[in-house]
């Protein structure tokens, strides 16, 4: 087993309803992100370098930073928050927890037309470009396989989970992020399970 990724939103309960998982929909496959992807949003905690992500911002000239601030979230199961508060020694740190993660979650609010407009001019460059895993450094690190996740960006490659390519798991990450918004989401982050 690895990390997932998951895509929430502040309206979960609407966004992940019974309809939602009927696979006759086949939502999963149309809005899901690769554990490839979920490894691509964390190498910047594990290369000395810099990471895929920030070398495709360069190339691309487009501020990826609302994708990565879509990780401040914090936890809806509350567990990390439960273990911070767990941590701390004093009422005065276990408030100033409980402030800080109500600062992050106040800071994405309505944060989704940002994403998607992110995620859209990602894809509009990244369409045009025939060499992209050649433009990438994997800093002596290849986990994410550059040659195969990073080519042939056009085409879907994977089954909406499995062996998806980055062009695949940014067009389930736009399909999602537009699907959410049509059901009344403003608001979207990053759960890690």
């Amino acid at each position: 087993m690895g990390l997932d990724i998951l895509v929430c939103f502040d309206n979960n309960d609407e966004i992940y309803s019974n309809d939602y998982h009927n696979e006759k929909f086949d939502y999963f496959n149309k809005h899901s992100l690769s554990r490839t992807f979920c490894n691509l949003m964390c190498r910047k905690d594990v290369v000395s370098g810099e990471p895929e992500l920030d070398q495709i911002s360069k190339i691309t000239s487009v501020d990826i930073s609302p994708i990565y601030k879509m990780e401040t979230y914090g936890s809806d199961s509350g567990e990390e928050l439960e273990f911070f508060l767990e941590m701390a020694e004093t009422e005065e740190q276990r408030e100033s927890i409980i402030k800080q993660s109500q600062a992050s979650k106040d800071k994405l609010k309505g944060n989704i037309d940002t994403v998607l407009a992110t995620v859209t001019n990602l894809i509009d460059k990244l369409s045009k470009i025939n060499n992209l895993p050649k433009m990438l450094t994997d800093n002596g690190y290849d986990t994410l396989e550059n040659e195969i996740y990073f080519a042939d960006f056009n085409k879907d490659k994977g089954q909406g989970y499995i062996s998806n390519n980055f062009g695949q798991d940014l067009r389930n990450f736009k399909r999602f992020l537009e699907y959410a918004k049509a059901k009344g989401s403003t608001t979207t982050y990053f759960n890690y399970g």
